[in-house]
């Protein structure tokens, strides 16, 4: 949805290539996570004059079975981008892969996370940094600022973000 409002998409561009600046400027190549961080990634790379690839969750089943897209020099140092984070399952897959091919990744970029404890501690585990453009707990108080959660409400729906797994219990 992002992509289709260009006020927005120049807005998400922007606030990730500061993230990375002022985060992560030691970046040498950018790789957007299949399939929503490709497009995001790419327009990062761009406004910022960086190498580009993108990751995909597997290799290719065809032609060169390749996972990764795109030229990555050996022990370059790699900024994942992505959209979302929940569990955080599929940036760490994409990590692995840059890992696995020579590259050395120092971060992640998302424009969105649930804040998922679990999801932070994998991140950690994995010693790779991250840093969104929003988080769950700030959309949940506008949300309220903006009559779309009763503010009432706004304690349980930040328990189930504390809590995800636990929360049908």
């Amino acid at each position: 949805m992002v992509l289709s409002f260009p006020e927005v998409r120049s807005f998400v561009k922007e606030a990730l290539a500061e993230l990375l600046q002022a985060h992560f400027p030691q970046t040498e190549l950018v790789a957007g996570i299949a399939t929503a961080g490709i497009a995001h990634g790419v327009l990062v790379a761009d406004i910022l004059n960086l190498p580009y690839c993108y990751v995909r969750p597997e290799p290719k089943k065809h032609g060169m079975k390749n996972q990764i897209e795109g030229h990555m020099e050996p022990g370059a140092k790699v900024l994942l981008i992505e959209d979302l984070i929940s569990t955080g399952k599929s940036s760490l897959q994409a990590a692995q892969a840059v890992r696995e091919a020579g590259g050395e990744v120092i971060g992640l970029l998302a424009l969105f996370s649930y804040g998922f404890p679990d999801a932070h501690q994998r991140f950690v585990e994995a010693g790779i940094p991250f840093k969104t453009i929003s988080e769950f707990n700030t959309l949940a108080g506008v949300a309220v600022e903006n009559g779309y959660l009763e503010a009432d409400k706004l304690e349980v729906v930040k328990a189930f973000a504390a809590n995800p797994a636990d929360w049908k219990k």
